[in-house]
């Protein structure tokens, strides 16, 4: 099947913007670790520029490392403005409350980064809201910081919005407590709740009503239309093929999706998906095994994830299945192929 090699994500450099920003705020000169990584001045006067997941987290990771403070993700998300992120951060400052600038948020994450595995989640009830960040487990020392970084951002972005301080109801994380979690509890204003199913907000009646402090309504309007141009031609998909493999990143986790299961999700019977991808020259277990192998090739390339790790993340019963479907792609075992791939770079 010929397509183009799977990435597994990329975001705005407006992430890291605010990330050299909270290194000045430890006492560090940022300049050297940026240049370290390819960055510099004109980097961020790109439009739509974008650094891969995996180099971000190096980055951030190395961050950490300079500043040697482990909740470093925080000081990032408090340098966030909704300006970093485009033209969804611009459409944001412009919603009549915060619910609405929440929504707008999340629903067009895509124009300013973008997550093989999956995507944040506005999930609005009659008394308050979630915001969902999508999972990026399992967590180590180069994921963890981006967790707080997302949802320390959310805060700092939307009370800048409104011009008031947010304290969320809630705050869910996922990965385990760590061993302080005082600068938590100081920037989210209640306790944290480590170890959850998932990484979210929540926010109650009162905060999202809070009006936006720049709301015109013919401003917030055309901004919206623009997003929604913006994002239908960035995630139209020209094939039914492609839509599986956009699919398929948050299910594998739990193992191999069915092909009815991935029917049941596209709406139509299992015999006419079959039927369709006959008709555009493949089958579904293709998919599935290229989809796979293409990104266990990734994860390897571009991640230090453990190979018992990829495997978790790609569904394979055990590290020794995974290993051996590896060797079976591409000759080399993970360990191999690493190396290999590392010594060239």
């Amino acid at each position: 099947m010929n397509r183009k090699r799977l990435r597994l994500g990329d975001l705005s450099v407006g992430f890291v913007y605010a990330l050299a920003n909270a290194v000045r705020t430890k006492g560090h000169d940022p300049q050297a670790l940026m240049l370290r990584f390819g960055i510099d001045n004109s980097t961020f006067a790109t439009p739509n520029a974008r650094l891969s997941i995996p180099r971000y987290m190096r980055l951030g990771h190395a961050a950490i490392q300079l500043t040697q403070e482990p909740a470093l993700g925080l000081a990032i998300g408090q340098q966030s403005l909704p300006v970093y992120l485009g033209l969804a951060g611009i459409a944001s400052l412009h919603a009549p409350t915060l619910g609405e600038a929440a929504r707008t948020l999340l629903d067009y994450e895509p124009l300013y980064g973008s997550n093989y595995r999956g995507q944040s989640r506005f999930e609005r009830q009659e008394s308050h809201a979630w915001l969902h960040f999508y999972s990026i487990s399992p967590y180590n020392d180069y994921n963890r910081f981006v967790i707080d970084q997302v949802l320390s951002g959310w805060i700092c972005m939307l009370s800048h919005i409104t011009g008031k301080p947010i304290t969320p109801e809630r705050v869910l994380i996922e990965y385990p407590r760590p061993a302080t979690t005082a600068p938590y509890e100081a920037l989210f204003g209640c306790a944290v709740e480590f170890g959850a199913e998932t990484n979210a907000l929540l926010l109650d009646a009162e905060t999202l009503a809070l009006p936006g402090l720049s709301y015109f309504p013919g401003t917030w309007k055309s901004l919206l239309d623009i997003c929604k141009t913006e994002l239908l031609h960035l995630t139209r998909l020209h094939s039914l093929t492609e839509r599986i493999v956009a699919m398929l990143g948050p299910l594998l986790k739990n193992g191999e999706p069915s092909l009815e299961e991935i029917a049941r999700r596209l709406q139509m019977p299992a015999w006419t998906l079959r039927r369709k991808l006959a008709d555009e020259g493949t089958r579904y277990l293709d998919i599935l095994n290229d989809t796979r192998r293409e990104l266990a090739i990734s994860y390897i390339r571009d991640t230090d994830l453990s190979f018992g790790e990829v495997a978790y993340v790609l569904g394979f019963a055990s590290a020794a299945a995974f290993q051996r479907a590896f060797k079976r792609w591409t000759l080399l075992t993970p360990g191999d192929f690493r190396k290999a791939i590392r010594k060239e770079g």
